[in-house]
């Protein structure tokens, strides 16, 4: 049991239970749920052949830290991708390839967040250094409502190195940076790109910025300087998606 984590919320456990059904070893549903938005995740435990027993709730409250929403799941351990995963991915992509960078984004609320904003968005991978940053956990999972489990999370040991390696490849490099000169609705994001973001309150690292072959800012009317790291991933994603939709 003690290889096995826990994840929470109607979302992750149906989208784990659609896209890695044999990673759900048992559901636990607080007593007393029943209400149709848990059917589709009925169904498929039952086609998949999975436990689903009850528990009160105050035992799913001791469980997770979060909003469990009566649905926690005990699965085994989520898998990270590794440098070589993400080359067989770009081998197998047809068209220009969109991938997103978070240069040591630490919060997890921010990671989930992003995560489902790229799979929103059409990326094909999001990238992030081994150290230093937040990786998958069960509340990342939460709040990415399912895009955890068909999102590639990418971790590479060095950042600058793997740029590079995606340069060669014929990939542009786009770093966000708010001394840039350029907005980023100038900037041109239809061929295969690489969005680099950098972390809260710090930004991108020095060798990071080196790496890119452009620098963009987002355009601020407020008082506020900046704003947090899965908004401004949200505005810039979706302007690569608007500027890529064929016209």
């Amino acid at each position: 049991m003690s290889q096995l984590e826990k994840i929470y919320g109607v979302h992750a456990v149906e989208a784990l239970l659609r896209h890695h059904p044999r990673r759900v070893k048992q559901i636990w549903l607080s007593e007393g749920r029943s209400e149709p938005r848990l059917q589709a995740l009925l169904q498929l435990a039952g086609e998949h052949r999975v436990a689903v027993g009850a528990a009160e709730r105050r035992e799913l409250d001791a469980w997770v830290e979060g909003v469990h929403q009566g649905v926690v799941a005990d699965v085994s351990p989520s898998q990270v991708w590794g440098e070589a995963m993400l080359e067989e991915l770009l081998d197998r992509h047809e068209g220009a390839p969109l991938l997103l960078v978070l240069d040591g984004v630490t919060d997890p609320h921010n990671l989930g967040a992003c995560l489902r904003t790229a799979d929103a968005a059409g990326a094909l991978a999001v990238i992030i250094p081994k150290d230093k940053a937040a990786t998958l956990t069960p509340v990342v999972r939460k709040v990415a409502c399912g895009a955890a489990e068909t999102m590639p999370l990418v971790a590479v040991t060095n950042l600058a190195r793997s740029l590079e390696k995606l340069q060669q490849r014929g990939l542009w490099i786009v770093g966000t940076a708010g001394e840039a000169e350029k907005e980023i609705y100038q900037q041109d994001l239809t061929g295969p790109l690489v969005l680099v973001m950098g972390a809260e309150g710090k930004g991108m690292r020095r060798l990071t910025r080196e790496h890119c072959d452009h620098l963009v800012k987002l355009p601020m009317a407020g008082s506020v300087s900046s704003l947090n790291v899965s908004v401004a991933t949200g505005v810039c994603l979706f302007e690569a998606l608007r500027q890529r939709k064929p016209k």
